[in-house]
């Protein structure tokens, strides 16, 4: 080694040893804070020492961070399984940072093929703003809409705009092999179930995404990794520094076993009444209550942390541990007093075993009634459908007896009180 080389080395060395030492420990300090919030919870964050350095140089230099979400809205509804990636983006937001909340008005029309076993029902556009609008207004539940700390994009914006030479190019980005490298994909292929094309275009349309968005991390579910990570790649091969990705769990549904969605009954809604919230709640098995806690509140590190310790050490029940979960979610959606009412009916109905003070009454003509269109005139079941399953499964008591006969004929009286299910009821009047 010639010695000029030898003092260049010793010269690098010295320069990153006094970098090392210029570290400035209120700026650490804020590094660690951030991190252990932002990381809380995660799946995976890749790659972790990544996030930390874009974070440290967030805080040196007061530029904010763009931190991606996106969603397609191909259904109207959220369900709590849906939060737990809004969560980790408030969380972002509260570090300072800006969210891009990117609403897939294009992506939507195509349809993700993640974890189908056939492509999806292709929307036509006013079916995708029509849920848009709807999801929007149930995600300000949970993020900060301060422009200043969130912006609303639609990706129809740049993918309206491509040529087909435009998408020939996107599509040389990958070949065929890395993309039956997706488990889904695999699966169908190995099974003789057709795969289109335009399913293959799906994530290369996601990833550019994240090339238009310039973003500088993104936050999908376990079941978006292949998805998230391709924006990595695109931004890599556009030139710009690839985001970072973040993975959040999927939300173990009421039943303990089964994601949480609506197809398979096992969710709380967004939306729902705070009385079917606190109930569903109550209703988790214990080993999810921190779970829920950790990706579904706002809890803060530390009062996780002794929730955690007290149910590990048998100083919590888990009932009330339930009780304050269930206080915290209906307060989010529905406020304090909500909560509290929610609370005290849930110990009259459930607790005490009695039967609420304030039922709503429903006037109804005398007569002899079909017992399931009853249940659905009076709103305690969805459809006829719904309202047969429920006696079925001995959901329904008329004046405390349980009904089990679908084909029943009722002869209302006044005063007569119908409950459906665990949480709803009615009192009848006669007109």
């Amino acid at each position: 080694m010639l010695l000029c080389d030898y003092e260049i080395i010793r010269s690098n060395e010295v320069d990153i040893v006094a970098e090392e030492v210029k570290k400035d420990p209120a700026v650490e300090a804020e590094v660690a804070r951030q991190m252990e919030v932002l990381t809380r919870g995660a799946a995976e964050v890749i790659p972790v020492e990544d996030l930390e350095a874009k974070v440290r140089k967030s805080i040196k230099t007061g530029k904010q961070l763009t931190v991606k979400l996106g969603i397609d809205p191909t259904g109207s509804d959220l369900t709590l399984g849906h939060t737990v990636v809004l969560q980790k983006l408030r969380q972002f937001q509260n570090m300072g940072h800006k969210v891009q909340l990117l609403i897939g008005d294009f992506t939507g029309m195509i349809g993700d093929p993640t974890d189908r076993t056939e492509a999806r029902k292709q929307l036509t556009r006013e079916e995708v703003l029509a849920n848009a609008a709807t999801f929007k207004e149930q995600a300000f539940k949970v993020l900060d809409a301060d422009p200043a700390k969130i912006e609303v994009m639609y990706n129809s914006d740049w993918l309206s705009a491509m040529n087909f030479a435009d998408v020939l190019e996107l599509a040389s980005k990958m070949t065929v092999a890395r993309m039956l490298e997706r488990d889904d994909f695999k699966k169908r292929y190995e099974g003789n179930l057709p795969i289109s094309l335009h399913e293959f275009m799906y994530p290369l349309m996601q990833g550019y995404d994240s090339v238009a968005m310039k973003c500088d991390v993104e936050i999908g579910g376990t079941d978006q990794k292949f998805n998230v990570l391709m924006g990595r790649t695109l931004q890599k091969e556009d030139g710009q520094e690839p985001q970072v990705v973040i993975t959040m769990p999927l939300l173990v549904g009421l039943d303990g076993v089964k994601k949480m969605g609506k197809s398979a009954g096992n969710y709380i809604g967004v939306t729902e009444e705070p009385n079917d919230q606190y109930g569903k709640t109550m209703s988790i098995p214990d080993h999810l209550i921190a779970t829920y806690f950790e990706l579904v509140t706002d809890v803060t590190v530390e009062e996780l942390g002794e929730i955690k310790k007290g149910l590990e050490a048998q100083t919590l029940h888990p009932r009330d541990a339930k009780m304050l979960l269930g206080r915290t979610i209906v307060t989010k959606y529905h406020g304090e007093a909500a909560a509290l009412e929610a609370e005290n009916y849930f110990k009259t109905v459930f607790q005490n075993r009695e039967i609420p003070e304030d039922i709503p009454e429903y006037e109804v003509e005398p007569g002899e009634k079909w017992v399931v269109a009853l249940l659905t005139e009076l709103k305690l079941a969805p459809s006829n459908g719904e309202a047969r399953r429920l006696i079925q499964q001995g959901g329904l008591k008329i004046n405390s007896e349980k009904v089990e006969d679908p084909q029943f004929q009722l002869v209302p009286a006044d005063g007569m009180i119908i409950q459906a299910g665990k949480r709803k009821f009615a009192k009848l009047k006669l007109k």
